[in-house]
């Protein structure tokens, strides 16, 4: 039997229903979609994008009234959004699908619409109280981030033993079978140096050393800058960032198109594009959009299931 997925259509001015549309066909033959967004929205959009609705396009909930303003950053749509994910998410907290896809948001809309919370990772850690990883990437390359969404003069004070050691378990307790080792970047140059450029290094060392007599899984220390290079990145499929954007712009210049974000360290799957609303090409006939993220993300929590 095919798997029920909640779809969360993200910020309705971008391109996430347009890809939902698009890409319906495809999907529905692998998992059975079920769309969180109601009747009166979902016909205006189509219209806009000329792209008719499937017949067998299961929609579910009912939002407040949303107009649909292309590409622009709008209260309305960054609760829609909102409303959308949360709907998802009671649908799998119930049983009611097997898991969460989800499409961009603006965290900008989001915060117009007074939701605090700053992106999808984040509301699902304060709803299930739970630790929640963020790891994107595709079958080539994961890398986990141990910060996320903080300033980067917040960085080095929030590396510390206790965090990072439970870090690392519950990302080894989350992940699926690994036969390679899992690379832990480090926060300074040249990994510190043996101290000469910073000390947090040592701190990352005895965390890893906790995280291998707990788990049995083996954790190799790696300088950054040279982490993502061929000759290195072949020893191993998971990487533990330090921080954003350390672990992100690597990625995204080597697999931006078919990369994705996979929610782990929750009692509920939840998989989602790795890419924006793009609100720049939302809705304009003459622009193709890229549909590889979305159908790794849908393939990639069918296949955690």
């Amino acid at each position: 039997m095919l798997k029920k997925i909640a779809i969360s259509l993200g910020d309705i001015n971008g391109i996430g229903i347009e890809l939902a549309l698009e890409n319906h066909k495809k999907i529905s033959k692998i998992c059975r979609p079920i769309y969180c967004i109601d009747k009166k929205l979902l016909t205006t959009a189509s219209k806009k994008l000329d792209i008719k609705i499937p017949k067998n396009f299961i929609i579910k909930g009912n939002y407040k009234k949303t107009r649909i303003d292309p590409g622009k950053v709008k209260k309305d749509s960054g609760q829609f959004s909102y409303d959308s994910f949360l709907y998802a998410i009671n649908l799998a907290k119930k049983k009611k699908v097997d898991a969460i896809c989800t499409l961009p948001i603006n965290k900008e809309a989001w915060s117009k619409a007074n939701i605090h919370y700053v992106g999808h990772t984040d509301m699902l850690r304060d709803i299930f109280k739970k630790d929640a990883i963020m790891m994107l990437g595709c079958e080539k390359m994961f890398v986990a981030l141990y910060t996320e969404h903080i300033p980067l003069k917040n960085i080095a004070s929030s590396v510390t033993v206790e965090k990072l050691t439970n870090f690392l378990i519950d990302f080894v307790h989350s992940i699926q079978s690994n036969q390679k080792p899992i690379a832990v970047l480090g926060l300074n140059p040249h990994a510190g140096d043996n101290g000469v450029l910073g000390n947090e290094e040592t701190i990352i060392k005895k965390a890893i050393t906790k995280a291998e007599k707990t788990t049995g899984e083996k954790f190799d220390l790696v300088v950054p800058d040279i982490a993502f290079t061929p000759h290195v990145r072949k020893n191993y499929k998971y990487f533990c960032a330090m921080y954003h954007d350390q672990g992100l712009a690597p990625l995204k210049a080597l697999y931006f198109e078919e990369s994705i974000n996979v929610s782990l360290n929750l009692p509920i799957k939840r998989t989602s594009v790795d890419h924006g609303t793009a609100f720049d090409i939302a809705y304009k006939k003459d622009q193709t959009i890229s549909n590889k993220s979305y159908l790794n993300a849908v393939k990639e929590v069918i296949k955690q299931n």
